[in-house]
């Protein structure tokens, strides 16, 4: 795969993840203009999930059937018109259904980038184009995030979505130029989909590739869902202090994330995962046992723990879709991509579940999310001691 190929598919990334996280700072705005409660804002967030999750398991039926051009001109496509249709929306049912479409878009779109990067990239390679991937997400924390807010907090809520929008029109046409076809899967695939399924979920190389991305959620989102408010009621935060510590890991990463990939091309990705996993343990303790510290020093722990924690996710990508043959890889990657943020989801209701807010508003027990997410780590360098090449 050519540098100008991974950066496109690196933008068209970049488009899907802002999308979704801009969706959760809108939240004061939208309950303030149209009178929603929290409960209600937070199923517009967790719709975009749901639909991504429910629709990349029946994809998993019929992803390998096409050339991956067609499937990521056509996904991207409902994307945009998706955004454009959550900008024009003028109620809160509207926006719903909306983000539900975008959702539904955006799962199989996320999959099938990573099918292609799979398909096109030599394994002892593939790391290195991962890594590029990768720093999108960076990029969108970095830049996406903190511009969209400027424009909702300057031109309403709905410029956001109009901004990505049409961002995401040249992206499309220089997909529609720049992307070769992607076709060397098709005649191998088999043409029952039941069997597909089964295969892509039972069989052990995948299931242990499922079994082992839970287990890397579970390892980060239980202690990245409480990082807020633990810093502003344990530490001592301010509310507007808490974006430093993102603009500063989204900075960082985005230079540690295609560097991080070079390294696992060169020493190997299951080494690699283990020592930048083994890393990742110290500052996820820290975090999770911190007293009221000085900002600086808490903003360089935290990117700390951003930058090992996108690390590992680098050559666990890809060991995962180096996990299953080409003819099965995105209708697998379907699958994996919907239990990822099942994964995701359970991870921050567990952390939930275990911290307690006292009396005087401080939190309690989030220690204990750190050591959970330390044995999740763990049982993932394990677990990835399992999985096994086959492209």
């Amino acid at each position: 795969m050519t540098k100008q190929l991974s950066y496109l598919l690196a933008f068209v990334k970049f488009t899907h993840i802002m999308d979704f996280m801009i969706m959760m700072p809108l939240g004061p705005q939208l309950e303030r203009i149209w009178e929603i409660t929290a409960q209600e804002f937070g199923l517009l967030v967790a719709a975009y999930t749901f639909s991504a999750g429910i629709v990349g398991l029946l994809g998993s039926f019929f992803m390998d059937r096409f050339d991956r051009k067609h499937a990521l001109l056509f996904l991207y496509t409902g994307f945009l018109i998706g955004t454009f249709a959550c900008a024009i929306s003028n109620t809160y049912e509207m926006l719903l259904i909306a983000r539900c479409g975008t959702g539904a878009f955006g799962g199989l779109l996320g999959a099938t980038v990573l099918s292609i990067v799979g398909d096109l990239t030599p394994l002892e390679k593939r790391s290195e184009t991962m890594g590029v991937i990768m720093a999108a997400f960076s990029a969108a924390s970095v830049f996406g995030v903190p511009f969209g807010l400027f424009l909702a907090n300057q031109f309403g809520w709905q410029s956001p979505f109009i901004f990505l929008g049409v961002v995401g029109i040249p992206v499309l046409f220089t997909s529609i130029k720049m992307m070769p076809n992607v076709q060397g899967h098709i005649s191998k695939a088999q043409q029952n989909p039941m069997m597909l399924f089964s295969e892509m979920i039972v069989k052990r190389n995948a299931l242990t590739a499922h079994v082992f991305i839970v287990l890397l959620m579970l390892g980060q989102f239980s202690v990245i869902t409480f990082i807020a408010p633990y810093m502003v009621s344990n530490v001592g935060f301010t509310e507007g202090e808490l974006a430093y510590i993102y603009l500063a890991g989204g900075f960082v990463t985005f230079f540690s994330s295609p560097w991080f990939g070079k390294l696992a091309d060169k020493h190997g990705q299951f080494k690699f995962f283990v020592a930048v996993t083994l890393l990742s343990l110290i500052p996820l303790w820290i975090i999770t046992n911190l007293p009221k510290m000085n900002l600086y020093a808490v903003i360089v722990i935290t990117s700390f723990m951003f930058i090992l924690i996108s690390g590992r996710i680098i050559p666990a990508m890809t060991m995962i879709t180096s996990s299953v043959r080409p003819e099965r890889r995105g209708g697998f990657m379907s699958i994996n991509s919907a239990i990822q943020q099942l994964g995701a989801g359970t991870a921050s209701y567990v952390a939930g579940v275990i911290v307690v807010k006292t009396a005087s508003g401080e939190y309690q027990d989030y220690d204990l999310v750190g050591y959970l997410a330390i044995t999740a780590s763990i049982i993932a360098i394990l677990i990835a001691s399992r999985l096994r090449a086959v492209s």
